[in-house]
């Protein structure tokens, strides 16, 4: 049995992450900005699997709070084993490309945030001697795109983070898991045709609860998004600066 935070414990991916920690018999504290929600979904994992579950809410782009959110984890689950940052968002992405306001709201929650609160748990961690970190990337931090650099650079940013902090970490015992899923099925994908390989936040949750128990470094899920990055980042830039992809 393990005690694991879970931020953004209410986007789809992060509920079934959930469920699948909680199966294990694992003590979750669930953290997001949607308290009504939070409780609704803490209550569910409650109910369906018998655990103890805590909540408390959090913003990512709050960062003079983490210090005193992040105390108040440790307090309530009498110390922590692991954290999995599942936080993130693309609203403003169409704003961003024109608006400062708007690109400095997706890195601050995509990235800024993100390495805020996961430093904290670094430091932790590294003083216990054990422990984990998950941080869920995207496929989309692998190459600039014109369709979404913002966000991609974001999310390129946290991943090269996550590197770096498995480097320094991993000479102390404690394991720090990239994960990189492609297009889920949820809101932020409604209603945008042919997207490919499409897979259920089910599916993407259950490989990625998978990934950490296995000790994974960098999972890209499903794994046929390693395939796809491994060609894309090839493409030459001359080549790749003419492609709508």
């Amino acid at each position: 049995m393990r005690r694991v935070l879970i931020v953004g414990a209410t986007s789809p991916l992060a509920r079934y992450m959930a469920h699948g920690f909680a199966h294990r018999g694992d003590t979750l504290f669930l953290a997001a900005r949607d308290t009504e929600e939070l409780e609704r979904v803490a209550c569910d994992v409650r109910v369906r699997f018998g655990a103890t579950v805590h909540t408390g809410r959090f913003d990512a782009a709050a960062i003079e709070e983490h210090e005193a959110f992040w105390q108040e984890v440790v307090r309530s689950l009498g110390g922590v084993d692991g954290v999995v940052w599942v936080a993130g968002t693309m609203e403003g992405l169409e704003e961003a490309f024109r608006q400062p306001q708007a690109v400095r709201r997706l890195i601050e929650v995509n990235l800024t945030g993100a390495a805020s609160l996961l430093t904290l748990a670094a430091c932790y961690f590294e003083e216990q001697g054990r422990g984990f970190i998950a941080g869920v990337s995207s496929v989309a931090g692998d190459r600039g795109r014109g369709q979404n650099y913002p966000y991609g650079a974001a999310k390129g940013g946290f991943s090269l983070f996550l590197q770096g902090l498995r480097n320094r970490l991993s000479k102390r015992g404690v394991q720090v898991t990239t994960i990189k899923p492609g297009f889920i099925d949820t809101r932020m994908t409604w209603g945008r045709d042919k997207l490919p390989f499409l897979a259920s936040p089910q599916r993407v949750a259950k490989e990625s609860v998978q990934a950490v128990l296995k000790g994974k470094d960098v999972a890209y899920v499903p794994a046929v998004w390693g395939l796809v990055m491994l060609v894309i980042r090839s493409i030459p830039e001359r080549i790749f600066k003419k492609m709508s992809i």
